[in-house]
């Protein structure tokens, strides 16, 4: 009878084949959550890198008109090419983190104050790479 409960009480080290699953069930659950908090971060940042690209864009613009004595609505054919270059205002020229595309007045004309000089093609929700308070630009 000893023995009986000798083999009884005697449990074998390890885990079983249904707590390893769970174990790897929970660890896929916790990456795929990271994956979508970076995925929402990285659209954050991208957002945050065009408009900042586009601030840049038009405080280069306003520097070059203010130096050289130019007006809102005044033409520049060449604005692009005096404002963007090494030495010059902005030494690259801006490229949006989310590979979108810029557009808008920027290479001929000096934009009103209040008036973005460039557009991203990804403005539209859900990128929004917009910024929502130009009054000042």
């Amino acid at each position: 009878m000893k023995l009986t409960n000798h083999l009884i009480m005697k449990r074998k080290a390890g885990m079983t084949l249904l707590e390893l699953t769970v174990v790897i069930l929970v660890l896929l659950t916790l990456i795929s959550i990271l994956f979508i908090g970076a995925r929402a971060w990285k659209k954050g940042a991208d957002r945050a890198g065009c408009i900042l690209n586009i601030r840049n864009f038009q405080q280069a613009t306003r520097s070059y008109a203010n130096m050289n004595g130019l007006i809102p609505g005044s033409t520049c054919p060449a604005l692009g090419t005096v404002i963007i270059g090494s030495g010059l205002f902005m030494e690259n020229a801006p490229t949006c983190p989310g590979a979108g595309t810029y557009t808008g007045t920027a290479a001929t004309a000096i934009p009103a104050v209040g008036t973005v000089a460039l557009t991203c093609s990804l403005a539209a929700a859900p990128d929004n790479h917009a910024p929502t308070n130009v009054g000042d630009w």
